[in-house]
């Protein structure tokens, strides 16, 4: 039974470590290489990565226009709205 929840507890703070590197703002780089992969095939340019609002926001150039997308940790694209304030 320890056992049982000693693993869990280490598979909980595995799966933590990441999204804490997330709310300092920078991105792993292997999700930063699979986002990259992604949004190349879609013919975006990236520019850069940032984790903001529990989301990671990626700045990219497509058809010379600029533009941030975001993705959610699962590496889904959500829509995000910025507070102005």
């Amino acid at each position: 039974m320890i056992r049982k929840m000693t693993a869990a507890a280490l598979t909980a703070l595995m799966l933590a470590v990441p999204m804490a590197h997330a709310a300092e703002g920078e991105v792993d780089a292997a999700t930063q290489e699979k986002l990259t992969a992604q949004l190349v095939a879609e013919g975006y340019e990236v520019r850069q990565f940032k984790a903001e609002d529990g989301l990671i926001e990626v700045y990219v150039v497509k058809d010379g226009k600029m533009a941030e997308l975001w993705f959610d940790a699962s590496l889904k694209q959500v829509e995000h709205e910025e507070d102005e304030g």
